[in-house]
């Protein structure tokens, strides 16, 4: 299967009298909606089903569908209820299997913005720093969190603005364990680049075809770049290194395979594209902290 991707950096269109933006999805995130009112909506192109960032920070939640996230170096998988805080310039991509539907919140508030000049935003500093890692949301302040994004989609004006003060105020009093980050390492990438769209073009290629034998050679010939060049604007603009990723990658869909299957671990670890079952076994040991066998009957 393929997967779209285009230039990586997003230009989002804040509507006019509106100082943020709530979007939802139905079916796809190529398909959707800018909320401006209960009974008033625009059509916008969705970005989310390829690997790319913005300037604007972004909360969103999946209220159903399932797949794998990545943001920054993280690569993990996610399913409904899945409520993600994104700093400015974080690169991001959540690969649905299916369709999905969700709700999403972007804002741009940078230092020296308007929203600064209340005294009670102070606060608010430390998460969006925190946010440049991505913070995965759970817990009650989840639970609290969705169901005031439901509320967002049938508000307008000053109450919209109310719900966002408020889903902000609750995400800077999570406790830890229910704010974890996500990225080892902080991302904050500038204007798009050759560069970018280069690595953009290996990442779709890599998240299409992991399940294959994939040949760094292939991969060059596809961004045209030197091989020195590619290793390092690859762990540069991903965080990993060519190798780390798709092992990341083809891992993931093991632990779904393992949890939604019946087959062997052998099976799974030649499906997901992993040529020695030994190698696989250490790997999911080294990553996972425990075995194959262990994953499935915790989870199971």
């Amino acid at each position: 299967m393929k997967v779209a991707m285009r230039a990586e950096r997003e230009q989002i269109q804040i509507p006019s009298g509106h100082s943020f933006r709530v979007l939802r999805w139905a079916r796809s995130l190529r398909e959707v909606e800018c909320v401006l009112g209960p009974q008033q909506v625009e059509r916008v192109v969705g970005e989310g089903t390829h690997w790319h960032f913005h300037a604007e920070m972004e909360l969103t939640l999946f209220t159903a569908g399932k797949g794998t996230r990545f943001v920054g170096d993280h690569i993990g998988s996610f399913a409904p209820g899945d409520l993600v805080l994104l700093g400015a310039s974080l690169p991001h991509y959540w690969h649905t299997r299916g369709s999905s539907s969700g709700i999403s919140v972007q804002w741009h508030f940078p230092l020296g913005h308007a929203f600064w000049a209340f005294p009670e935003t102070a606060p608010l500093l430390e998460l969006f720093g925190q946010a440049g890692r991505g913070l995965r949301l759970s817990g009650e302040t989840a639970t609290q969190v969705a169901a005031w994004l439901q509320e967002m989609t049938q508000a307008t004006g000053m109450a919209q603005l109310a719900l966002l003060l408020r889903i902000l105020s609750r995400l800077s009093q999570a406790a830890a364990e229910e704010r974890r980050p996500l990225s080892v390492r902080t991302f904050s990438l500038a204007a798009e680049s050759h560069y970018q769209q280069a690595i953009a073009k290996a990442v779709r290629h890599l998240v299409a075809h992991y399940r294959e034998e994939v040949r760094l050679e292939a991969v060059l010939a596809l961004t045209h770049l030197s091989r020195p060049t590619f290793a390092r604007q690859f762990k540069k603009l991903s965080g990993r290194t060519f190798s780390e990723f798709v092992n990341r990658l083809r891992l993931q869909a093991a632990c779904r395979e393992l949890l939604e299957t019946d087959r062997s671990v052998l099976e799974i670890a030649l499906s997901c594209g992993f040529t020695q079952v030994s190698f696989f076994n250490r790997l999911f040991r080294r990553l996972m902290k425990c075995s194959p066998t262990q994953y499935r009957s915790q989870r199971g």
